[in-house]
């Protein structure tokens, strides 16, 4: 089972804005009729249950959604840039890395058909039609469109079930999922047959119940001894645990207390989790030698054992009710409210920014908004210039300047633009 993995994912950027005028020979006064760019399109994952692996990740880690068109003449907006969904199992967990490797957001997909944004598109860029004012009539500006999100996501697949079968290997785990369902483990006579989680569905009593054999739960498996971390996050999303018990083992008591405590060190929450504690292999020489001695020991703890054996059968019926009744008292598993799913909403295009000072004493201005303006901007026109820092002026770039004690002659760096700040410069 596949259930790790990293991909990368590019939203597309939005569409230019158009700069155009109405220049027909009968329209009076025709004026600007730019267009806005399309927005670029996003990419989001959907969980589905008709997936239950990471394998497809394996050939494909790459996704790119459809860039925004640039606007045309007559107020045409451009076509929108093609979303992306990207379906994941139910039960996956996925985090934001940023350029470092560092954590971001964190969501958590439980919910079949459950949909989350994780690179927004960027906004498409106005047209000159939209920039119309009543002191500006002849608008000679228009936008860039935004750049679309980018970021690696870590992906992890935490099975979703409603027993986890724990226990020491060669307990007998994997022999009593493929007694009671339809999977197929493997099973062998020496430990560590199974090498990744196994998922089964169990019908008893008309109720249906779903089984994950967690393996690997062995000495330092908190601290990923074994390939503990590969496993134990899977007994993350089980609301009871079936404990299994090699009855024929050197030291059964100190089998079940390991791996009760691999739990409890792995996630304190775990240690609370309901159990259900079966001793097996009830059918051996060795088992039959101890039986009495095993079951005392675990009842001066507080437990009630049962005795079974998954080779032959016996017992399997009664462990069965005992957990269909451990599941009707136990409670729902909660998802963290940290790792809740958040809805697929679009954040707004930030119109605020920040003035920075670098070491030669120059201002640079880090302010989305008027970078956009500045990128498409025919600077050499004093006109156009006028118009920028007019809208400097209204999104707070010149206040902020002001604020950080900027004076005649120091260089303003915005975008690819570098001018001096001066009277000349400065709007009315």
């Amino acid at each position: 089972m596949i259930d790790t993995g990293t991909i990368y994912v590019q939203a597309g950027n939005g569409g230019d804005g158009f700069l155009s005028f109405r220049r027909e020979k009968y329209v009076a006064r025709g004026g600007p009729d730019g267009g806005d760019g399309g927005r670029g399109g996003s990419v989001y994952l959907v969980a589905t249950t008709s997936e239950n692996t990471l394998r497809r990740f394996q050939m494909k880690r790459r996704f790119r959604a459809g860039h925004g068109v640039a606007g045309t003449k007559s107020n045409k907006h451009g076509r929108s840039g093609e979303d992306v969904r990207i379906p994941v199992p139910v039960g996956t967990v996925a985090t934001c890395l940023d350029a470092v490797g560092a954590e971001g957001d964190r969501v958590d997909l439980v919910e079949d058909g459950q949909e989350v944004l994780v690179a927004q598109g960027g906004s498409g860029g106005r047209g000159n039609a939209r920039f119309v004012t009543p002191v500006n009539q002849e608008p000679l500006l228009r936008e860039a469109g935004e750049a679309g999100e980018a970021c690696r996501v870590r992906l992890e697949v935490k099975l979703i079930a409603d027993v986890g079968v724990i226990g020491m290997p060669n307990a007998g785990k994997s022999s009593f999922v493929g007694r009671v369902t339809a999977a197929s483990p493997r099973v062998a006579v020496y430990p560590f047959t199974t090498l990744e989680p196994q998922l089964g569905v169990v019908e008893n009593r008309g109720k249906p119940v779903v089984l994950a054999e967690i393996p690997g739960l062995i000495e330092g498996a908190h601290l990923g001894v074994g390939l503990g971390h590969d496993f134990l996050r899977h007994a993350e999303r089980t609301r009871l645990f079936l404990h299994l018990i090699d009855g024929g083992g050197q030291d059964p008591l100190s089998d079940f207390r390991q791996v009760n405590e691999e739990l409890a060190m792995y996630d304190a929450a775990l240690a609370g989790r309901p159990q259900v504690v079966a001793v097996n292999k009830a059918d051996t020489e060795e088992t039959q030698e101890q039986l009495a001695e095993v079951i005392a020991a675990l009842r001066g703890l507080g437990v009630a054992p049962m005795v079974m054996s998954a080779a032959t059968g016996e017992g399997v019926q009664q462990v069965l009710d005992r957990v269909l009744q451990a599941l009707a008292e136990a409670p729902q598993a909660e998802v963290p409210a940290q790792e809740r799913p958040r809805p697929p909403s679009r954040r707004r295009p930030s119109r605020s920014g920040t003035v920075e000072i670098d070491e030669e004493g120059d201002f640079i201005v880090r302010w989305p908004a008027a970078e956009r303006l500045v990128t498409l901007a025919n600077v050499d026109d004093h006109r156009v210039v006028g118009q920028l820092l007019r809208e400097f002026r209204r999104l707070g770039v010149t206040a902020a300047l002001e604020a950080a004690g900027i004076e005649h002659g120091d260089v303003v760096l915005i975008g690819n633009w570098a001018f001096p700040w001066g009277e000349a410069l400065q709007p009315a």
